[in-house]
């Protein structure tokens, strides 16, 4: 049975396969016996440091939720490698393990190299299912090629891009050194306002280049900051319809 979602309820309880089909938001009364296959992709490079906390809160979220719905889960931290936070399982009986594995999970790696973590999920798990991946997607090499890949292997894919006002905006000026965080390569600039003003037109051509890029693909897309709270977040996420296997 279900019952109307109401201001207040537990999200947890949320069965998103229902929003999806019929555009209602209900929680769950009973445990379902379809069970479907989450795989979720959690951003785990350096840049994400600063935005880790509001990654792993939806990624657990997602994953309690998956597990809570005796749907087969798999979590790995992606980088310029991809690396097992949770090997498939199901069961609610699970979801400690799930969050102490994702609060002991460490940034590591360089830059994000999306294309070979995606491939290397190809190469492990033929199975489709629901592919959530949670990340800034400020990849060097690009996010074109692994959102193809990963639609083009019949899977359902939503994307959720979280950023920090720092990405956005600089307000930074005069003569800096800057180093990146991924690589750690340094490089003295002079900066004007005539570079801030190009710098957050870049940023948002690329947000943009990738709203429309999984628009054209059919691929669900949130995008949100560290900072905005959390359980609206969740709630835009599930009433966008995209977390459905």
């Amino acid at each position: 049975d279900y019952a109307e979602y109401r201001h207040g309820d537990d999200y947890r309880a949320i069965d998103w396969r229902v929003y999806a089909r019929f555009d209602e938001l209900v929680i769950k009364l009973f445990e379902l016996e379809e069970d479907a296959t989450v795989y979720l992709l959690l951003d785990m490079s350096r840049s994400m440091r600063t935005k880790t906390g509001m990654a792993r809160k939806l990624a657990a979220a997602l994953g309690y939720i998956g597990l809570h719905c005796q749907d087969r889960v798999t979590c790995y931290g992606m980088a310029d490698e991809l690396r097992p936070i949770l090997e498939g399982t199901r069961g609610r009986g699970k979801v400690l393990t799930f969050l102490r594995s994702l609060e002991e999970a460490d940034c590591f790696g360089k830059e994000t190299d999306f294309s070979t973590c995606v491939r290397t999920l190809q190469a492990r798990h033929h199975k489709k299912g629901l592919v959530v991946v949670v990340s800034d997607f400020l990849f060097p090499n690009g996010f074109e090629e692994g959102l193809k890949r990963l639609s083009g292997l019949g899977h359902d894919v939503h994307a959720i891009q979280v950023l920090s006002e720092e990405d956005l905006r600089c307000d930074r000026k005069g003569d800096l050194e800057l180093e990146c965080v991924e690589t750690g390569k340094r490089r003295k600039v002079t900066v004007t306002s005539r570079e801030l003003d190009a710098y957050e037109a870049a940023v948002a051509e690329w947000n943009e280049r990738l709203r429309v890029e999984c628009a054209r693909r059919g691929i669900g897309y949130t995008r949100t900051l560290e900072t905005e709270a959390f359980d609206e977040v969740i709630r835009m996420i599930l009433q966008r319809g995209g977390l459905a296997a």
